[in-house]
């Protein structure tokens, strides 16, 4: 959960730093899907606002990795004890931002039915589990760390909840995404706006924990 950083240098893995990078990752994948956008500047352009988007999310990913523990952390933690279940919603995280890079980078140069079924839909289905196993994941971490399953006066609660809201809005967005074998999209509305939507949600569940600058003195 969140964390304060002091004195974090420029390399150090900080909760700011993890928010920063899904915000501007979501940016992005809010501008890719926006509605209307494709038909102004064609696929091509939304298509590479998910392919930067997906580098910052798997930046962010990798920041919330690093701060969640190391592998000695895991192994000195006890069964049940939240330290794990953050490692592993984290870890899990990353396995789909990394799924997300594959998926983006195939969309870019996927020029085939082939192409699109299996470069860029089945990782993107990937990614999207992944983002789903990852928020259940944050919820018992949650619950382990705070002893509390709901607080709606605690923004790491708020933060977990908008997060899960986000990954099933992705997980909706793959099912409509789904590439048939004559190259026809199930449905390429759904798939539009769930993107959107789970981006709206990750940029706000980064925004509500991201720490807020001490006033000079």
């Amino acid at each position: 959960m969140s964390r304060p950083d002091r004195h974090a240098g420029l390399l150090t893995p900080t909760l700011a730093k993890q928010c920063w990078g899904f915000m501007v990752g979501s940016s992005l994948f809010a501008l890719g899907s926006a509605p209307g956008l494709a038909s102004l500047t064609g696929v091509g352009f939304a298509n590479l606002c998910y392919f930067v988007g997906a580098w910052f999310f798997t930046g962010a990913g990798l920041v919330q990795l690093l701060r969640s523990g190391s592998v000695a952390d895991l192994r000195a933690s006890t069964p049940g004890s939240a330290v794990r279940a953050e490692w592993f919603s984290a870890a899990t995280q990353s396995v789909g931002t990394i799924l997300f890079n594959v998926s983006t980078t195939g969309a870019l140069v996927a020029h085939t039915i082939a192409g699109d079924r299996h470069l860029v839909w089945t990782p993107d289905a990937g990614g999207s589990i992944a983002f789903l196993v990852s928020g259940a994941l944050a919820f018992v971490g949650y619950a382990r760390s705070s002893g509390r399953g709901l607080d709606l006066r605690d923004r790491d609660w708020w933060s977990v909840m908008i997060n899960w809201i986000g990954c099933v809005a992705f997980g909706v967005s793959a099912v409509g995404a789904f590439v048939t074998r004559g190259g026809v999209t199930a449905d390429a509305v759904l798939a539009t706006a769930g993107t959107f939507v789970g981006a709206i949600c990750f940029f706000l569940a980064s925004a509500v924990v991201l720490p807020l600058r001490a006033p000079r003195r």
